[in-house]
């Protein structure tokens, strides 16, 4: 099965945000769900928001395509598409 996209997974300022993006860029992610990094402050929690969003993700594609998506393991994104701590 061809790859249908990502989540990618930023922190930005305060918070800790998700995103679904096509394999490669950022260009034309969407913004799934954001949450404040003091509440993801273990591996334990952040898995969870992870798990609820590919969840999320998993939903909409098979709604939209018939299919429920397999996820790859995580691995970290490009260098140049990673945001700052700003």
């Amino acid at each position: 099965m061809a790859k249908m996209g990502r989540l990618a997974m930023r922190h930005e300022g305060a918070f800790w945000n998700a995103y679904y993006a096509l394999p490669g860029t950022m260009k034309g992610a969407v913004l799934l769900g954001s949450i404040a990094l003091r509440f993801v402050n273990t591996e334990e929690r952040r898995q969870i928001f992870m798990g609820l969003m590919i969840a999320a993700v998993s939903d909409l594609i098979e709604e939209k395509m018939g299919v429920r998506p397999d996820w790859d393991e995580p691995t970290p994104g490009p260098e140049n598409e990673r945001a700052g701590h700003g």
